[in-house]
């Protein structure tokens, strides 16, 4: 006689959430395949698929919790395998997720490093994607600093291999997991901060980018999962914040923003764990940047907004007008004239009502009058308002240190088209050769694309005898 196979139970819980998130069967299947897509893999679901889980199969593998993270994506609220009615798995992380923990927060991070510095090529292909936004923003500003982050050696730990625990001594070139970290080993990261940051600004977020996320994965990880005390360790975490944005920072510039908004999301995490506030406002700003930069300017509105509410009024006057011109350039690529010119007033008061013997953040401190005049161009630009615009751009080149080289070609470019909507193509195309032939010498996708936005407004002109000339000095940069 045959046995016959146990009759599943219809999942209601799953079935309760589809009708939630207003999703198809053949919906659903597609968000869990581009989902498996970003974890490199190959799913191919279907509604038939998902027909199945209703009725009470268990997917298989890795599958319950992506199909829980999709839930989490799209209701705005974090959701388990088990909340689905799905077995429990081992987690797969996206690297949009905010951890519940420091622990499960350096497990996300060092696997997306781990990732990065592998396989770097695929990682660059993943899309943003806007909904991402939402979970970690809004965790961020209901959260609060972790109660604990230090990290005691157990008193029996055995080492590998049965191995004596050895403390890493002086002139040792490796670092292992374990080991304890120094002040010293701090300072060594924030030093390599300001290294990468400089490099970046010069020369573009190609030009060191996979060295900075091979720092990561071999020095900063075996930190993370050192011993230490709860001082060193939200020091240890504050700058590992500040190294995670950058990474994401320099990949935001080679345009690859599926994984840039990846490390974003982490750094704000780490920052978090780190009980620095006003830092994870900055991680927001540069989310925020972000947006406006792909032009999804409610998000960004949303996010500067956010930042503003996590850091509150305490902020320093800097940090204030830093805010305020995050949020100006979101109105502003939206076309909201109003709100962005309001933004704009607050950034330029606060900035005015800085002092000299103020204590600044050190990341705030780019922020000056030269910053405050490119944001003010950018956004005039932007609303089409091209007198105010060259007035600004031109103030901005005038201030604005060589050092940052990459910051003073978005600005000309700004600043030529300032002059091509104001009808004055002679000198909007000297002005855009010239960011040209600056962009050519960088490793920066954005220098491309913005010159490549300029060459756009130029078509109107295509046969004018200055952008054939602009053309050919084009050409001649290869």
């Amino acid at each position: 006689m045959t046995e016959r196979p146990a009759q599943r139970t219809p999942n209601r819980q799953l079935a309760a959430l589809i009708a939630e998130a207003g999703f198809s069967n053949a919906g659903l299947a597609r968000r869990v395949d581009q989902l498996g897509l970003e974890h490199g893999l190959d799913l191919r679901y279907d509604k038939t698929s998902v027909t199945r889980w209703l009725r009470g199969q268990q997917p298989r593998g890795t599958t319950p919790a992506l199909i829980a993270e999709v839930f989490t994506r799209r209701l705005g609220r974090r959701l388990t395998a088990q909340d689905l009615g799905l077995d429990a798995c081992a987690p797969v992380y996206a690297g949009l997720e905010f951890a519940a923990t420091p622990e499960e927060a350096v497990d996300i991070v060092s696997g997306l490093w781990r990732k990065d510095s592998g396989s770097h090529a695929e990682l660059r292909k993943i899309a943003f994607t806007p909904a991402g936004l939402v979970v970690p923003s809004r965790d961020w500003l209901i959260g609060r600093a972790d109660d604990r982050v230090g990290r005691a050696e157990p008193a029996n730990r055995v080492p590998p291999q049965g191995r004596p625990a050895v403390p890493r001594q002086r002139g040792q070139a490796e670092r292992g997991p374990g080991q304890k970290v120094t002040g010293g080993d701090i300072s060594a990261l924030r030093s390599v901060g300001e290294l990468f940051r400089t490099l970046d600004n010069a020369y573009g977020g190609g030009h060191a980018r996979q060295a900075l996320v091979r720092y990561l994965e071999h020095e900063t990880e075996p930190m993370l999962r050192g011993t230490y005390g709860e001082q060193t360790g939200r020091r240890l975490f504050a700058a590992a914040a500040d190294l995670t944005r950058l990474a994401g920072w320099t990949s935001y510039d080679i345009a690859a923003h599926g994984l840039a908004q990846r490390y974003f999301v982490q750094a704000l995490r780490l920052s978090q764990a780190a009980g620095d506030r006003a830092y994870g406002s900055y991680v927001l700003m540069t989310m925020s940047r972000q947006a406006v930069y792909l032009g999804h300017g409610r998000e960004a509105v949303q996010l500067a907004r956010v930042a503003q509410q996590g850091v509150g009024t305490s902020a320093p006057p800097v940090v204030q007008a830093l805010l305020h011109s995050v949020e100006a350039r979101a109105h502003g690529v939206l076309g909201e004239v109003r709100a962005c010119t309001s933004a704009l007033v607050r950034a330029e008061r606060a900035l005015e009502a800085a002092r000299a013997g103020d204590e600044v953040p050190y990341w705030a401190r780019f922020f000056d009058e030269a910053q405050l005049a490119d944001e003010f161009g950018h956004a005039h630009r932007d609303l089409q308002q091209f007198r105010a615009a060259a007035q600004h751009a031109e103030r901005s080149l005038q201030l604005r240190a060589p050092a940052f080289a990459r910051s003073r070609l978005f600005c000309r470019v700004v600043l030529a088209s300032a002059r091509l909507g104001l009808g004055e193509l002679d000198q909007a195309c000297v002005l855009g050769a010239e960011a040209a032939g600056q962009a050519a010498e960088m490793r920066s996708v954005r220098a491309v694309e913005y010159v490549r936005d300029f060459e756009r407004r130029l078509e109107p002109y295509k046969d004018a005898a200055p952008v054939r000339g602009y053309r050919d000095k084009v050409a001649a940069y290869g």
